[in-house]
């Protein structure tokens, strides 16, 4: 959901602090609910871990790649 969101995971000890400051909510808790708002539904439709996202742009990439050198080796 963070990553749909936009969110920096670098950025997640700052939001994570609800132990010193009692008032706010958990992290997932914090995510959850502006994934909420933003998008109107509770999880995502398609929920892929990290992982997968990395090898799927490796594939789209070598996928482009091979159709580069593909289309340069036609004679005009």
């Amino acid at each position: 959901m963070a990553r749909e969101l936009g969110l920096n995971p670098k950025k997640f000890g700052s939001l994570a602090n609800h132990r010193q400051e009692p008032w706010k909510a958990p992290l997932a808790v914090f995510i959850a609910d502006i994934y909420r708002k933003r998008f109107g539904k509770e999880q995502p439709d398609d929920v892929r871990s990290f992982e997968k996202i990395v090898a799927d742009q490796k594939a789209k990439q070598a996928r482009r790649k091979a159709k580069k050198c593909e289309a340069s080796d036609l004679p005009e």
